[in-house]
């Protein structure tokens, strides 16, 4: 979907495979640690050396964003993104608005023109996905505007249902009807 000259699109698939993406969001801890879900993938994919880059800027609280370069991954940099915890970080649509709009302003200021999102919170973290997805282009809508390096926009979806959620959310919040531009 173009909006105000940019992509915003949404895919199945794996966020440590996206080679068109200059860059790609990790839903990272506090630590900027490996774990389990997406963290756990990226720094698998990216190799040793993304751990020992962050160290020095963990840890993060929720709704901040930091940025480090790829190493074995195939993109340029990751913006590690902590996103809060369902029901326990407060206020939680803030914080997580404050992800999406602290990652979008990151590359931009480094003159990232592709960026891959993951659902953020959505997965251990707990936040349901549909309202997760509303925040999420709810924000990034409103950010368009002022991007002048960005030009695209990717949400990776890990299933089909994500995918279908998160694709009705956009057309929903950019006012256009399902299967319409």
């Amino acid at each position: 979907m173009r909006i105000s000259g940019k992509t915003i699109e949404c895919v199945q698939g794996d966020i440590t495979d996206q080679p068109d993406m200059e860059a790609i969001v990790n839903a990272a801890n506090a630590g900027l640690r490996s774990g389990g879900g997406v963290a756990g993938a990226i720094h698998r994919a990216a190799g040793p050396g993304l751990e020992a880059e962050c160290r020095s800027l963990a840890p993060i609280r929720p709704g901040e964003a930091v940025m480090t370069t790829a190493h074995s991954l195939p993109n340029r940099h990751v913006i590690h993104c902590l996103g809060p915890v369902y029901g326990r970080d407060r206020p939680s649509d803030v914080l997580l608005a404050s992800c999406y709009s602290n990652a979008l302003r990151l590359a931009d200021r480094a003159g990232i023109a592709s960026i891959a999102f993951p659902a953020l919170s959505t997965g251990a973290f707990g936040y349901p996905a549909e309202p997760a997805a509303r925040i999420a282009f709810r924000t990034i809508l409103a950010e368009l505007p002022a991007l002048t390096a960005v030009r695209r926009i990717r949400f990776v979806l890990f299933n089909e249902s994500d995918l279908k959620t998160h694709q009705r959310v956009l057309e929903e919040t950019a006012g256009r009807k399902p299967g319409q531009g």
